[in-house]
């Protein structure tokens, strides 16, 4: 299995459970400092951090899998093939994982799924979106290949490359200049403008732009208040999901 899970590290847990709730995510897990939030499509997970800190209102790119040994081999062996062995098991802060590091030096973890299928009370239409943002777009594009995830069509011949994970969310690879980093978004399938209604009437700060690749909407940051300079930027971006994808 392969669920996207990125970890969003805040020292405003409840402003993100609120914002999240809106979203139509449910929580799953509530352990205190970490939380973690079904969409209909991947998994968010929330660590609180202390205000200030060098992580705070940072977030870190992750996958959930099913079985680490067998999740790591299956990697280094696709991987073999394009002379990229990029998974080692490691013994993380929290346990047993798996370490993927990309050419780029870009570097995040595969955790064992603590629970399997997504909560079938949260918005079906909502999925969770990490990104990989690297001066070398098709070198993380194999990597993410090697890991299993599949590759979407894209109507665009560039360096860009979207994939989903078999078991929910989706992952980006955008091409970026300077140090490989994360960034974080969401995609909907249904009525952006309700869904843009729904966050506005539960008091988020919330505006539709229409561009050439199509909608999307953009929802206040809830850490950009305090930190705005925080690596997510002042809004977060709601996506409508591509046509075909």
């Amino acid at each position: 299995m392969l669920r996207v899970r990125p970890i969003h590290f805040t020292s405003r847990m409840d402003q993100w459970e609120r914002l999240l709730t809106a979203l139509g995510m449910v929580m799953t897990v509530d352990d205190g400092d970490w939380q973690e939030f079904d969409a209909g499509s991947g998994r968010l997970a929330l660590h609180r951090s202390a205000g200030g800190s060098a992580d705070d209102g940072t977030t870190a790119f992750g996958v959930e899998v099913g079985d680490l040994t067998e999740f790591a081999r299956r990697t280094n062996q696709a991987g073999a093939e394009t002379g990229n062995a990029p998974a080692e098991p490691v013994q993380a802060d929290h346990g047993e994982s798996c370490r993927i590091t990309g050419e780029d030096g870009f570097s995040f973890l595969a955790d064992k799924a603590a629970h399997g299928a997504n909560c079938a009370d949260a918005d079906p239409a909502l999925a969770v979106v990490e990104v990989w943002f690297t001066p070398d777009a098709a070198a993380a594009a194999q990597t993410l290949r090697n890991m299993g995830a599949r590759l979407r069509p894209a109507p665009d011949d560039d360096e860009t490359a979207d994939f989903t994970a078999k078991n929910g969310g989706v992952l980006m690879v955008r091409p970026a200049g300077g140090a490989a980093r994360s960034g974080l978004g969401f995609e909907y399938a249904g009525d952006l403008s309700a869904l843009r209604e729904r966050l506005a009437a539960a008091g988020h700060r919330v505006s539709m732009t229409e561009e050439a690749y199509g909608r999307s909407l953009h929802v206040a940051n809830p850490d950009a208040a305090e930190l705005p300079d925080n690596p997510n930027g002042a809004t977060l971006w709601i996506s409508a999901i591509p046509a075909g994808a």
